[in-house]
């Protein structure tokens, strides 16, 4: 079977409803109250025009709100050419579900722009980002109250700025002005770990599966995450740095990294800092001296190793190629990477995926971090940071005096006291709260996974946590 087949497959909205069917089945819901949940809310189209190089251009931009159980609303904005009305509202509905899933207070929402940025100078897309700021802005699409965009593909920290600084303008008075985008830059109320949080939430998910031998053994796997084989496909964002902690603090060997153009792979492991450097350098991965380039970088996603992680695109693992991938474990770092046909196929193999709603929700998990600092408007740790460290002190001339009053002997490393003394600033926070909340969402999946005999795999877990929430949210405001 060709990769030509999967044309044949549910959409990528459709592969949501479809999965969110599954959990459902499984729950005791009012069909009228399961068709609220299931449904997308709304959809904002805006057509907007931007005078460039010498004549007006047309753009196209989305944003679809697909549950406001809770308010505001959370979803990244993404800039890419493919974005259309059912993708945004499949994004929309995975933001609402993720939300439950990892407890964060928002309903969900996502949003497009038909672009290319590479297309593009620096002041064009801040121009076209502006206006796009302005259409949603007036009509409360972007507000800290309402509804509060992020970063996604093709958008990062600059057009977040760009952003809240339109809607600043916008709103003069607004003393919560800040708190209307988040993965801001720092200089612009954005907050230390952002940049890393979806990649680091994937180190953190793997970390805590691999805390359990019985989920390991599912996989046919054991032992720690040292030494494990890892494919990623796609070296943005978050493959790239997902790439990086596993492999510099965890012991993995990246073994393969799939980009646009091709693949590189290495038995013994790839430098990813290298790799990353030679594609912001080169545009793409051919011609990189760190391994050995795969033409069809696409067929590496079907090597042998203990982990795959897909970073990119959806819809990447399909009914083409689901028979032929060999990884036990698969965790999706995307969106929508695996249709709903290939988990089916995955799922009866024995395949253990864990799922882009939980794996993924690092992103929105400090993006909630940013926004309760940007409404307090207090750094995180800069009350308490020194009280800490005064009180790691008191404990520490304690122990080195008692030593020497008992003629004990007892000398505390320079490095020990270094560590311990330092009190938790806003980095070393946010990495807590991020790792606390990608622990405890686990724990919720698979106290389902492994106490219901009819649920046989982590998605299903994690949609029936997150619907049965959002259920409760909608049940409490009279429905």
């Amino acid at each position: 079977m060709n990769v030509g087949s999967a044309v044949k497959e549910p959409g990528f909205r459709d592969s949501v409803d479809l999965m969110f069917n599954r959990a459902a089945a499984l729950l005791e819901l009012s069909p009228g109250l399961e068709e609220k949940i299931r449904v997308c809310n709304a959809t904002y189209i805006v057509r907007f025009g931007v005078r460039l190089r010498g004549k007006i251009q047309t753009f196209t931009g989305y944003r679809a709100v697909h549950s406001e159980h809770m308010e505001p609303v959370k979803g990244g904005i993404r800039y890419a050419p493919e974005v259309d009305q059912d993708e945004v509202e499949a994004l929309a509905a995975l933001m609402t579900y993720k939300c439950a899933l990892v407890e964060t207070p928002f309903g969900g929402s996502k949003g497009g722009l038909c672009i290319d940025p590479r297309e593009y100078e620096e002041h064009e897309l801040e121009l076209i980002t502006r206006r796009f700021t302005y259409e949603l802005a007036k009509r409360d699409l972007i507000n800290p109250s309402q509804n509060v965009p992020a970063p996604d593909m093709g958008t990062g920290e600059r057009e977040m700025a760009w952003m809240a600084d339109q809607y600043a303008r916008m709103n003069t008075t607004d003393i919560n002005a800040r708190a209307c985008v988040t993965g801001k830059p720092l200089n612009a109320g954005g907050i230390h770990g952002r940049v890393e949080a979806t990649g680091r939430g994937v180190q953190y998910a793997l970390q805590e599966f691999f805390r359990y031998p019985e989920d390991l053994a599912k996989a046919g796997l054991k032992g720690k995450l040292d030494g494990k084989r890892v494919i990623v496909q796609g070296l943005g964002n978050v493959g790239y740095h997902a790439a990086k902690f596993l492999s510099e603090e965890d012991g993995c060997r990246i073994i393969g990294i799939i980009e646009r153009d091709g693949a590189l792979s290495s038995a013994q492991g790839l430098d990813v800092d290298a790799v990353r450097e030679w594609i912001v350098r080169h545009g793409g991965i051919k011609g990189c001296p760190a391994g050995d380039f795969v033409e069809d970088g696409a067929s590496l996603l079907e090597a042998e190793c203990d982990i795959l992680i897909p970073a990119a695109l959806e819809g990447v693992i399909n009914l083409g190629n689901a028979e032929r991938i060999r990884a036990p474990l698969i965790i999706e770092a995307a969106n929508g990477p695996i249709t709903f046909g290939a988990d089916d196929v995955l799922r009866n193999r024995g395949t253990v995926i864990i799922p882009d709603l939980y794996a993924n929700a690092g992103g929105v998990t400090v993006s909630y971090f940013e926004w309760v600092k940007n409404l307090s408007h207090i750094r995180f740790g800069r009350m308490q940071r020194r009280a800490e460290e005064a009180h790691h002190l008191l404990l520490i001339d304690e122990l080195e005096r008692l030593s020497a009053d008992k003629g004990l002997g007892w000398e505390l490393s320079p490095d020990f006291k270094r560590r311990y003394l330092r009190g938790a600033g806003e980095l070393e926070l946010v990495r807590s709260g991020l790792d606390d909340t990608m622990r405890t969402a686990y724990q919720s999946m698979r106290e389902v996974w492994h106490e219901r005999d009819d649920v046989h795999d982590l998605r299903t877990a994690a949609f029936i946590v997150a619907v049965r929430r959002v259920a409760s949210s909608y049940r409490a405001k009279g429905l």
